[in-house]
């Protein structure tokens, strides 16, 4: 911050979303937000670092050399049990935010981009396996990774002045999605693997995972997909196929995406 390396510790908990106060200012940061609330540095936010929250399995086919954040074994048995976040969904919240079918601890995908916040249900992004939207001013695209959990999101504006894209999932071994506009084969990196985008990569978009409560109550100007604002649900692909439509001719090689 300001050429200041800080050093972090938890603080306690604001609305069931902890906080952070740095060692060297005194100042206290709210965790989802990044947002110093109180202190000598209030007002001012961290530099958020892309990341994704992925499956060991699919991580490691990625990044076959990569490291592993080990634990300290003086520490172990202080650590968060696996099952931690299943024993969280059966605890009451402070706040809640009532929404017809969503509950308090509903896992959401948020997204902040082209000025907007928009929450996606990860049940339902599961479900639908890729999801063509828009937040604010951004086109958008969220994809679920071939071991089903693991969920990326990319701005649909194509690389090299190409035009905003729709994709669409392939069922084959050959590729992952495909786009509208050149019809090229993109795998869950983003990255273009056959056709005239051969080699582009698609902008990464920011997710974070979080309980509906504590994204509401940082977002309030939130919408939702498939519960409030306007979803795409009626685009159709190349060809003509209803986007909710569950079959498609075997030759195309397409699954309808929503």
């Amino acid at each position: 911050m300001d050429g200041l390396t800080l050093t972090f510790q938890l603080a306690g908990i604001n609305n069931q979303n902890f906080l952070m106060r740095d060692e060297e200012t005194g100042t206290y940061w709210q965790q989802i937000s990044g947002r110093a609330i109180s202190g000598p540095l209030k007002g001012t936010s961290l530099r958020l670092i892309h990341c994704d929250e992925l499956s060991f399995a699919l991580w490691k086919t990625e990044q076959p050399g990569g490291t592993v954040l080990q634990d300290v074994a003086a520490y172990t048995a202080e650590y968060a049990p696996r099952d931690w976040d299943v024993r969280m969904s059966r605890y009451p919240t402070v706040i809640s935010h009532a929404e017809p079918g969503l509950a308090a601890r509903d896992l959401m995908l948020g997204v902040h981009a082209g000025g907007g916040a928009r929450a996606f249900p990860f049940k339902v992004v599961q479900r639908e396996k890729l999801v063509i939207d828009r937040v604010g001013t951004e086109p958008v695209l969220l994809v679920v990774g071939q071991d089903n959990e693991s969920v990326r999101a990319f701005s649909r504006v194509l690389p090299g002045g190409r035009g905003v894209a729709d994709f669409y999932r392939l069922t084959g071994a050959s590729g992952f999605m495909v786009d509208s506009v050149t019809a090229s084969q993109w795998d869950f990196r983003g990255c273009a693997t056959q056709g005239p985008m051969n080699g582009a990569c698609l902008t990464p978009v920011d997710v974070i995972k979080d309980y509906w409560f504590d994204w509401r109550e940082y977002n309030p100007d939130s919408t939702v997909y498939g519960i409030t604002g306007q979803s795409l649900k009626g685009r159709r692909p190349p060809g003509g196929i209803p986007l909710n439509e569950g079959s498609v001719k075997p030759d195309r090689g397409v699954r309808p995406g929503r």
